[in-house]
């Protein structure tokens, strides 16, 4: 039995034997790369010795001969073929396969041999930021829907994860808020002492909106709000309790939400824009004293050689106002001073709206200036875009307003029931609507993370929840395809038999397979969901061919054959179900 998460990918094991058999070959080279991939000519093909012929002034041919000549016998290699002007074309044999999926196999339930990254720190994750008192619209999906697969990726991965969701619980606004709820004390009381998120958030928008009438209209009103500004900054016992008030009701309403979108997020977790009010001033006074700000017309600034406006004026990062109010970059300075400092990240990751780029930069190289960001800790906007109707535009309602994100959801679980009863045999209407929640909300994540986070991406809900294509309801249904297959499969056992030839498409899902610990690797570094999902979406099609191919469980197949499929359709539905996990995409046990 491998150290658990320990298993070497035949990619690895191959790439370490040709860069030794460089070395012993070629001890001039130093180390070299053989620049291995893979290909359809053969398993892999290696093309470093092209390069280094290059530079060692040799002929490639011969060199690519003298280097297959320094592999030893014996290793996952079946055939080496020279090809070309020297590249190495490579077929691994089928027991190397199936032994190092049998190690997979055996490492656990849900690590199938994926290492741990040595060089692991902690990550501080900050996503899903909505806005207390105000509605969550589908603006907020990609933030919460990224943020949750790259903090379950990085987790995976060995990471020390700390979830943070900014929530915006501070401003201007809630001096009208807490004045209004002053002088009508009934607007926030619940009749029965529970409320669900519906009612919460219909309560608030009713608040928010008489208010802001209110606020409008009359003078005296206005008055007062600005004032209770005054006394919620200067820390004011009523305004601070009512101002708790808005964030509880609306913690009421998020958590319904996020609890809608199959994510958990806790309340230690919630640090909004008021958690660090504390530290403002000592981020101004630390900035000013070191010369990283400076006053210019009464405000703190930091300039920056290479962030002008359109007159050719220098644009600053306004630290705090000619007023002496804060701004977000005084709390986004003060964020990372907190989770550097007290939080120890060695990473900042940030999923937020690529239109908050310009801000970002102007953040961080302002922290690196002040010494909080340095070699050992790296700040990262992770950016996305923007969500599009089918028309290619901005997703608004008929009406031309936002759309409502819990709506979105709910129409979604609404069409994926329609596909779930239409396929079900044997399901229960509330097993139905069990899966009806897991493929509608899977589509909308899955159509989300299958997306290049930076690119915009068109909301469709017809293709999100199609049968065929890049969908999460097809993997969904190749996993249960698979897990059918074993409920079917009686006494047989999965049980895998490397002394067998493997057919093409068994050889073609095996390599696959053995792919999935470096794509999260690859993955985890470069905060990319995007390629694990296109790896899974690829294992489900490599299913399907081989599903279509290879059978099981039919009477002619010999009884090593069936179990050694059965092995590999077993791994597949494992190796499915863990990384749809990761997307944070359930995948039922029947479909």
């Amino acid at each position: 039995m491998p150290e658990h998460g320990s298993v070497n990918s035949l990619a690895s094991t191959l790439q370490q034997q040709l860069a030794d058999a460089l070395t012993a070959a070629l001890p001039d080279a130093g180390t070299a790369d053989p620049l291995l991939r893979r290909s359809d000519r053969a398993d892999f093909q290696a093309n470093g010795i092209l390069a280094l012929a290059k530079k060692l002034k040799g002929n490639p041919r011969e060199l690519a001969s003298q280097v297959t000549a320094a592999i030893p016998e014996g290793g996952p290699i079946k055939e080496i073929e020279v090809s070309g002007p020297g590249f190495l074309n490579i077929t691994l044999s089928d027991r190397a396969i199936v032994e190092t999926l049998a190690a997979r196999a055996a490492d656990g339930e849900d690590r199938l041999g994926v290492p741990y990254d040595a060089a692991a720190g902690t990550t501080v994750i900050d996503y899903a930021q909505p806005n207390v008192a105000k509605e969550m619209h589908v603006g907020h999906l990609r933030s919460a829907v990224i943020g949750d697969a790259m903090a379950q990726i990085l987790e995976f991965s060995g990471e020390s994860v700390v979830r943070r969701h900014h929530i915006g619980d501070w401003g201007t606004q809630f001096g009208m808020l807490i004045q209004y709820l002053i002088e009508h004390p009934g607007e926030l009381s619940h009749e029965d002492g529970a409320e669900d998120g519906e009612a919460a958030m219909s309560s608030l928008n009713r608040l928010y909106k008489a208010s802001r009438a209110l606020f409008d209209s009359d003078e005296e009103f206005k008055a007062r709000s600005r004032d209770r500004v005054v006394a919620l900054q200067a820390g004011d016992e009523e305004t601070l309790a009512m101002w708790q008030r808005f964030v509880d009701e609306s913690k009421i309403y998020f958590y319904s939400v996020f609890d809608k979108l199959d994510m958990e997020i806790s309340d230690p977790d919630i640090v909004g824009e008021s958690g660090y009010n504390d530290m403002l001033e000592e981020t101004a006074r630390l900035l000013e004293e070191s010369g990283v700000a400076v006053r210019s017309e009464g405000a703190l600034c930091v300039f920056f050689d290479d962030v002008k406006g359109t007159d050719g004026e220098p644009v600053p990062l306004i630290v705090q106002k000619s007023n002496g109010g804060f701004g977000y970059a005084a709390t986004d300075l003060s964020a990372i001073r907190d989770r550097v400092q007290n939080l120890k990240a060695t990473t900042l990751l940030y999923v937020v709206d690529a239109r908050q780029a310009l801000h970002f930069k102007m953040v961080f190289e302002t922290a690196r200036r002040a010494g909080w960001l340095n070699e050992d800790v790296k700040a990262v906007h992770l950016a996305f875009g923007t969500v599009l109707g089918k028309d290619g535009k901005p997703f608004k309602t008929r009406e031309g307003e936002t759309v409502r994100l819990q709506d979105l959801l709910d129409e979604a679980i609404d069409r994926a029931s329609a596909v779930v009863r239409e396929k079900a045999k044997d399901l229960t209407e509330d097993e139905i609507a069990e899966r009806a929640a897991q493929v509608g909300i899977g589509a909308v994540k899955y159509a989300d993370l299958s997306t290049s986070a930076a690119r915009d991406y068109k909301f469709d809900l017809d293709q999100m929840v199609s049968l065929t294509g890049d969908t999460s309801v097809y993997i969904q249904y190749a996993h249960a395809r698979s897990r059918s297959i074993k409920r079917k499969a009686g006494e047989l056992s999965p049980r895998p038999h490397p002394e067998l030839e493997l057919a093409p498409a068994e050889r073609a899902l095996g390599l696959h397979l053995d792919e999935f610990g470096e794509v999260v690797s690859e993955v985890a570094t470069a905060y990319e969901p995007h390629k694990l999902a296109a790896y899974l979406y690829q294992l489900s099609s490599l299913f399907t061919t081989f599903y279509d191919q290879c059978p099981v469980l039919k009477a002619e197949v010999p009884g090593d054959v069936a179990e050694n499929r059965l092995f590999l359709s077993d791994l597949t539905a494992r190796t499915l179900s863990q990384g749809m996990a990761l997307l944070g995409i359930r995948t039922p046990e029947r479909l």
